[in-house]
């Protein structure tokens, strides 16, 4: 696409060095990335500036530079001053992609718990139906059935539309991040349909209150096709909150809830099944999974194969087959029957459901192991333990990711709880996760069930005692030794 092209939009105005016949080969805003021909989108990032890059930019070939500052002196290139170099990144490769999620079948989830499960949900399900189906998420991106790491629950705006455009597949599911949505990474990207989970007490420390966040999560609502559809949990209160405003607009939204005059109403859930009416027709899904969460989960799922036509009771049958998630309540069986459960539970609410579905499958004594996060929110941490103990016989708090914040002002703050509860619960403090591991291994008992949350299918990026990467390879190392 030539340069002329890709600024049809914008006011370059004067400028010198201009070619607008150019041909641009991509567009980045990572100077580390730029290639000749390229356009380079300065941003402003939260530890570094990508204004101070623009020299390198230049000298690396770039053919445009896209920034939010006054345009430097004397540059050889054309430069265009934006309000928002997060927003023009994602409109710009909108369109070099030539509007790809605009020819592609897109479905967005967000919520503070449950995206993945979900994605994996639907992704299983979809391809039950004969699709091909591609998906962005957190804990990795699949496109055209080779699977990619990724850094983010949401990629970079650039991102999302070069795998959206790459893709073959029929179907394209995205984790949606309320990150995602506020820095402009779905920027462009419109949905055929857009799913909301829920909203629990998360992020905090980044959008402040709850109802910042509830409208940043909102905003993916606004992206819609015009015959696209909102499919939304109306027992989370800002979901039902939500639904209301939606259908306000005109929106076609397909609730799913306890609610009499839900789309699809629920009429029963144990740990292991849920109950749905849809216009009369009583259907029961197993998703093969326990849980609540993960009940809600596959009506969500549900919901949206209901929508395409496909029949709503076939999805129990088709679950059978499924391998499962990652790091979602993945279960390593030990030795003397001992169960560990690894999960990426990270909020008081998801916690809390990870406990109860542990008692109801029948854990009697649960030891749990988990962490904070430095520098994240520490306004739910009181909520977290008051959840884990709860439901656990014994809690050991260790480390997840210090964050740069240094580890013994972590192990005073979790001393400093371990005060708070004394006399009421038993709380340890073991800093090294995998000995915390073992230590819960080692003590169980016959029919004990140990639970570590957090990290799910994460990597460790702290070197520990024991030789594993992961809280699953931790208890597989010590299963086998």
């Amino acid at each position: 696409m030539k340069l002329k092209e890709m600024l049809s939009d914008y006011q370059l105005g004067e400028q010198p060095n201009w070619d607008g016949e150019q041909i641009i080969t991509g567009i980045t805003d990572s100077s580390r990335d730029i290639m000749e021909g390229m356009i380079f989108v300065a941003i402003a990032g939260f530890e570094q500036d990508g204004h101070d890059y623009i020299p390198l930019a230049i000298a690396k070939g770039a053919a445009l530079i896209v920034g939010e500052h006054d345009c430097p002196e004397a540059l050889p290139i054309p430069y265009l001053k934006v309000a928002n170099s997060r927003q023009v990144l994602g409109q710009l490769a909108d369109k070099f992609y030539d509007h790809p999620s605009g020819r592609k079948r897109v479905i967005g989830i967000t919520g503070t718990n449950g995206k993945t499960t979900t994605a994996f949900f639907l992704k299983h399900l979809l391809e039950q139906q004969g699709y091909g189906v591609s998906m962005i998420g957190t804990i990795y991106n699949e496109i055209n059935g080779i699977q990619y790491p990724t850094p983010n629950t949401t990629p970079n705006a650039e991102k999302v539309h070069e795998l959206i455009a790459a893709s073959k597949d029929d179907f394209i599911v995205i984790e949606v991040s309320s990150h995602g949505l506020v820095q402009y990474r779905l920027e462009g990207v419109v949905f055929d349909y857009a799913l909301f989970m829920n909203l629990q007490h998360d992020h905090l420390d980044y959008h402040k209150t709850m109802e910042a966040y509830f409208e940043a999560k909102a905003t993916l609502f606004d992206k819609l096709k015009p015959d696209g559809k909102a499919v939304v949990n109306t027992d989370d209160a800002w979901g039902l909150k939500l639904a209301q405003r939606l259908v306000t607009k005109g929106t076609a939204v397909i609730t799913v809830g306890h609610l009499e005059d839900a789309v699809m109403s629920i009429k029963k859930m144990t740990n292991q099944a849920v109950t749905l009416d849809i216009s009369g027709m009583v259907v029961t899904l197993d998703p093969h999974m326990p849980g609540e969460h993960n009940l809600y989960d596959i009506a969500m799922a549900g919901a949206v194969i209901q929508d395409l036509g496909y029949p709503l009771a076939d999805v129990t049958e088709q679950m059978r087959s499924f391998a499962g998630v990652p790091g979602r309540y993945e279960i390593v069986h030990l030795r003397n029957g001992v169960h560990c459960i690894i999960d990426y539970a990270h909020t008081p609410e998801a916690v809390s459901s990870i406990l109860t579905s542990m008692h109801k499958d029948g854990a009697e004594r649960i030891t749990h192991i988990f962490g904070f996060r430095g520098n994240r929110d520490a306004t739910k941490r009181d909520e977290m333990i008051s959840a884990s103990t709860g439901q656990s016989a014994h809690v050991i708090l260790t480390t997840d990711e210090l964050n740069s914040i240094p580890e013994e002002t972590m192990r005073q703050e979790y001393a400093e709880y371990q005060q708070k509860y004394t006399g009421i619960h038993k709380i340890d403090v073991m800093m090294d996760r995998t000995l915390a591991i073992q230590r819960a291994v080692n003590e169980a008992r016959e029919g004990d069930w140990i639970l570590v949350t957090g990290k799910g299918h994460e990597k460790y990026k702290t070197d520990y005692a024991l030789p594993a990467a992961s809280d699953k390879e931790t208890a597989l190392y010590l299963k086998n030794t």
